[in-house]
């Protein structure tokens, strides 16, 4: 088996990102884009070319991997089951937060976790418009830029901040969590799990609480958060975080491994 070198994967996302993202930045047309499974869940010609521009070539990072993409999945091309395989994958997200990308805002990125044996041991998130990548190799710990990540403070309820949007979240979820959050210092709703990983795992934000499952969504920043000193979870119970295939559940991830269990109280209190 063959291992990726972080910097090489980090060239690539940035090769890629500087080909096929960027000069679309705020110049798509109509024909550009297009809806999958309903308004606002949309793809781009820059999601679609950047993700077959990166499936060789990280097959060619590490020869007999398997890549599971967003959009192949989205048209069918391999399926998610993919994940419960052994051996080496891939999992990648060309451009996260399709929506903001579509929208102008600079609030996207690009997302890849290399997983071996059902485990991530390498993530990358690339901040395109912002120049900086975060990676996270698995014990090793995770940087910024370059500069490595260290540890949060826990703060109390009252005073965290984090990222929530409602939008897909079943209730009574729904309501249980958004009284919960009115409780806390404030959550913004980011539209882009890149930027919501990558402010957890630098301790901007305090907790992140998701629901939709596509794991390409969160395998990546699982690895740099916890590598960071924090702690992913899913709620009630805090069963760790696994990159494969599931049903919708909401999962609360904190910049503070300590700070995890009180959030989770809080956020399971109205349920």
């Amino acid at each position: 088996m063959s291992d990726p070198k972080l910097d090489e994967v980090e060239a690539l996302l940035r090769d890629v990102a500087d080909r096929v993202i960027l000069p679309r930045f705020r110049s798509l047309s109509d024909g550009d884009i297009e809806e999958k499974n309903g308004p606002g869940d949309l793809v781009t010609i820059a999601d679609r070319e950047a993700e077959e521009l990166l499936t060789p070539a990280f097959k060619k990072l590490a020869p007999g991997s398997t890549v599971v993409g967003e959009e192949a999945v989205s048209q069918g091309k391999i399926s998610i089951d993919a994940l419960h395989s052994e051996g080496d994958l891939w999992l990648v997200d060309p451009v996260d937060g399709t929506w903001n990308f579509v929208q102008g805002s600079e609030r996207f990125g690009v997302m890849c976790a290399f997983i071996r044996n059902r485990e991530v041991v390498k993530s990358w998130i690339l901040f395109p418009v912002d120049g900086r990548c975060m990676v996270a190799e698995k014990g090793a710990g995770a940087t910024f830029g370059g500069e490595r990540l260290g540890l949060h403070p826990a703060k109390p309820w009252a005073e965290a901040r984090g990222d929530f949007s409602p939008v897909y979240v079943d209730e009574p979820y729904r309501s249980a969590f958004a009284q919960a959050v009115e409780e806390s210092a404030g959550a913004r709703a980011g539209h882009c799990s890149a930027y919501a990983y990558g402010d957890l795992a630098r301790g901007l934000i305090d907790y992140v609480v998701q629901y939709k499952m596509t794991p390409w969504d969160h395998a990546p920043g699982q690895l740099l958060v916890e590598e960071a000193g924090g702690r992913f979870g899913f709620l009630p119970g805090g069963e760790p975080y696994t990159p494969v295939g599931r049903g919708d559940r909401p999962m609360l991830g904190t910049a503070s491994a300590e700070a995890w269990q009180g959030y989770a109280d809080r956020l399971m209190a109205a349920t």
